[in-house]
């Protein structure tokens, strides 16, 4: 996952509204979002070629996403798989503030990443690359590939059209999602330099990624109301840009409100 949007406790009828595009290589087999074989109580796509996965949900209100964060100069191909960090999360039992302080201690064997996850009571954030564990007041916050909130042209720029979208009464599932589709590329003195290159550096700044290699590989609305009533909703791209699927899911979380 390359960048998430999410508005937390901020309105009277959402407890959460997370907007959220994975960024992938083309090539790197998936499996879409759907309610595991292994367990039924985590919905969520997977990562066939390491395992884990980079956004899901439970029946029971635990969830967790992930994001990269870049930086080429301590990457280490060797790395275990960042996306186990989310499935261990959503299959375990632990509080989040638990499982990230726990985390700590081997965070340091993993490439850089930002770690959001919540249950029915909290909402908290880590990245092994500077921010300690901590719970998350209400706000509407955005998480690219640097730590949480970092004013990236993209971060800032979806946080404030998210802002927009929760004004109304009722969220619109169509306006989140032509957030996440937007492929407008700010200008190159404002982007970040993280590394990889100024073409890279612009490819990588638009909140949707086109390109035939690596690009946006699937968008994903999950929206949870005070009632317990999730939506998790997601689409999926080709190497074209083009939509293969959109996956809609609905449930309650059992006996929750917020």
């Amino acid at each position: 996952m390359c960048l998430m949007l999410f508005s937390y406790r901020m309105h009277p009828r959402y407890r959460l509204v997370l907007a959220a595009n994975r960024d992938e290589f083309h090539a790197r087999p998936t499996r879409p979002a759907s309610f595991w074989n292994e367990n039924a109580n985590i919905l969520g796509g997977k990562d066939l070629k390491a395992g884990g996965t980079w956004l899901g949900i439970t029946k029971t209100g635990r969830l967790c996403g992930i994001t990269a964060y870049r930086d080429p100069r301590t990457f280490r191909p060797d790395a275990p798989s960042r996306g186990k960090l989310v499935s261990a999360f959503l299959d375990g039992k632990s509080s989040p503030g638990e499982y990230m302080r726990d985390l700590q201690a081997s965070a340091f064997n993993y490439n850089g990443f930002n770690l959001i996850a919540g249950d029915n009571d909290s909402l908290w954030y880590f990245s092994n690359r500077g921010d300690e564990p901590r719970e998350l007041e209400p706000g509407i916050y955005g998480l690219s590939n640097h730590l949480l909130d970092t004013p990236w042209p993209k971060v800032v720029k979806g946080r404030g059209l998210l802002e927009e979208a929760m004004r109304g009464d009722e969220v619109s599932l169509d306006e989140i999602f032509s957030i996440l589709e937007d492929r407008e590329k700010p200008p190159d003195n404002l982007l970040p330099d993280t590394g990889v290159g100024m073409d890279l550096e612009r490819l990588f700044s638009s909140i949707f990624i086109s390109s035939p290699v690596y690009g946006t590989r699937s968008s994903t609305v999950l929206i949870v109301d005070r009632r317990g009533g999730v939506t998790f909703v997601e689409k999926e791209f080709g190497s074209q840009q083009e939509i293969l699927g959109v996956r809609k899911f609905h449930f309650e979380i059992d006996g929750k409100s917020f």
